[in-house]
């Protein structure tokens, strides 16, 4: 006999979310298109007032301490420094979270929302994704000023998209959860001394249990949406959560984390289940936190330095650690039916956020007997010199190329844009496309980069084995598409990748393409000519990440990503 997946619970947040509570296990269960929260800005979706509120609401941060969480414990200073990728100083600044008694008022949190069950714990979560998805123009704003996406991609992958994510996240732990009954009477066949039947009984009671306290280290580049399905997966669990934001975008994070503190308190919870550790740059803050025995679980998004100190010493010292960090991101060509869907796919994801993505392509495959299309042979020169062209269609007018390539986020970035003839090296590299500078109409401080092309051969293997993170992309010569492959599957083993992607006409090529994605450990993406680009992922149908290879250890959203933010312990007895 087994009774039913969890003690039932009653809160008035569980009966306002239930059914969205079931909306999500479907979801996740089908893998089929699934948004909650719409991506479109249109004032039409989210009211004639919503941009407008929302930018007020962002301007009355600015040159102001932050004081929605004035309630967190303090250690009596503040930090600050966040400077705007489009010119101006923030000026906010937010108060330092005393360690001590923040991770100790986080651990005593944690019994009331442990005993209150994965479904309460959901519905909640939901509720304040909720209320964040109602300030996404708030966010979106501070978003591109702290990450320097333009703004309807700060909206986007920032708002909604970010949003999905996080309830994607919630439905994967509470999944998980659900399957562990609360109670069940087990019964063994058996017979008495005389051979009568005499069942042996016991009744046996499960408990999820929290880890203990999660740390997210967030990320200069997708602030919000990196951080959350950490956040959620961990609180869904049962986890508190001190969210330590990068120290040059912390003001998304901050209003996130302000909104899930108000919920949580009006849910009659502690807000300790969630505080913000803000820093000044280059404190390292992180590696203090990561290395307290309060904390159980990181989840980190950054550079593979510090990621695989975390993996390191973290597993060591009995941590969960979920990273992402750098990868090379691929894409071999060979064939094409549409070589005008191609070229402006590959244009598009090159150009997105001046290639300050992780899922952005860095490394295109290009045989030296060139690509054959429905527009003609074109030789490997004269593919590299339509790419350019397609790049420069996308980027020639300021006005609207600003709206595609953000601003760059930090001095890296512009190094690495600068330095396409360092890159280029010997007689066998050139610069088909240099990565030009683009002036912003409204924001002249901005340092606006188009995307350069860069063509080296094969055997440079000293230049592209390296992420040149931003609007860099090299044109790679190989011997076939046999041997782009082989290079797909081989750097990616080594190096790591967040995406890949294949042009063919041949199904064989695309079949030996699935095989070496695969033995890579990375999502494939297939001749991709529309507008889905392989920089995005969807939530609810995607993964984001594989967790194998280099480039990250977990998977945005699958089982491993939250089954072991919980614990099960077993209470048993004779009946």
């Amino acid at each position: 006999m087994t009774a039913p997946a969890t003690t039932p619970a009653t809160h008035p947040l569980l009966d306002r979310h239930a059914g969205v509570l079931d909306e999500i296990r479907q979801a996740l269960a089908g893998r089929s298109y699934y948004s909650r929260y719409p991506e479109s800005p249109s004032p039409r979706v989210y009211g004639e007032d919503a941009a407008k509120q929302g930018l007020a609401a962002h301007e009355a941060h600015l040159g102001a301490p932050f004081d929605a969480l004035a309630s967190q414990p303090t250690d009596g200073t503040s930090v600050g420094s966040e400077v705007s990728p489009y010119g101006p100083a923030l000026g906010v600044t937010y108060p330092s979270l005393d360690l001590e008694a923040g991770l100790g008022a986080a651990r005593a949190a944690m019994v009331a929302w442990r005993d209150a069950g994965p479904q309460v714990r959901a519905a909640v979560c939901v509720e304040i994704v909720d209320r964040i998805n109602a300030r996404s123009f708030e966010i979106a704003n501070a978003v591109m000023h702290t990450s320097g996406q333009p703004f309807v991609m700060s909206f986007q992958a920032g708002g909604p998209h970010a949003q999905d994510r996080a309830v994607e996240a919630v439905a994967a732990g509470l999944v998980e959860q659900e399957r562990v009954p609360a109670s069940v009477v087990w019964e063994k066949p058996g017979k008495d001394r005389e051979g009568n039947p005499a069942p042996l009984r016991m009744q046996k009671d499960y408990r999820i249990v929290p880890r203990g306290v999660a740390l997210v280290i967030g990320c200069n580049t997708f602030p919000t949406w990196n951080a959350y399905p950490g956040i959620f997966a961990s609180l869904v669990t049962g986890n508190a959560v001190v969210v330590k934001p990068h120290p040059r975008a912390v003001l998304p994070l901050a209003i996130s984390v302000a909104i899930a503190r108000e919920v949580l308190a009006e849910a009659g919870f502690d807000p300790a289940l969630v505080q913000l550790a803000p820093e000044a740059d280059g404190q390292g803050l992180a590696k203090v936190l990561a290395e307290r025995p309060e904390v159980a679980i990181i989840d980190y998004t950054g550079g593979p330095t510090f990621g695989a100190w975390l993996e390191e010493h973290g597993a060591a010292a009995g941590k969960l650690v979920y990273t992402e960090k750098a990868g090379l991101n691929t894409v071999v060509v060979d064939s094409t039916d549409n070589l005008r869907g191609t070229l402006g796919n590959l244009a598009f994801s090159l150009t997105l956020y001046s290639g300050q993505m992780c899922t952005a392509p860095q490394n295109l495959y290009v045989p030296a007997g060139g690509v054959d299309t429905d527009e003609g042979h074109l030789s490997f020169e004269e593919f590299g010199e339509k790419l350019a062209g397609a790049v420069s269609r996308l980027t020639g007018d300021d006005a609207k190329a600003v709206e595609l390539l953000g601003a760059t986020v930090n001095d890296q970035v512009r190094t690495n844009a600068d330095s396409l003839d360092d890159l280029a090296g010997d007689a066998e590299g050139r610069v088909v496309l240099e990565s030009r500078r683009v002036v912003h109409p409204a924001w002249p401080d901005a340092v606006v980069r188009a995307p350069g092309l860069v063509a080296v051969d094969v055997a440079r293997e000293d230049v592209y084995t390296q992420e040149c993170f931003g609007p860099v992309g090299f044109l790679i010569r190989t011997a076939s598409t046999e041997q782009s492959l082989a290079q797909l599957a081989d750097t990616v083993r080594e190096h790591g990748a967040m995406t890949a992607a294949v042009y063919s006409t041949s199904e064989d090529v695309l079949d030996r393409a699935r095989d070496a994605a695969a033995e890579g450990g990375v999502a494939l993406s297939e001749n991709l000519t529309g507008q889905v680009f392989v920089n995005q992922t969807a939530a609810f149908s995607d993964f984001h990440g594989t967790g194998a290879n280099p480039a990250a250890n977990a998977a945005y959203t699958d089982a491993a990503f939250v089954a072991n933010r919980f614990r099960v312990i077993t209470s048993r007895r004779h009946v």
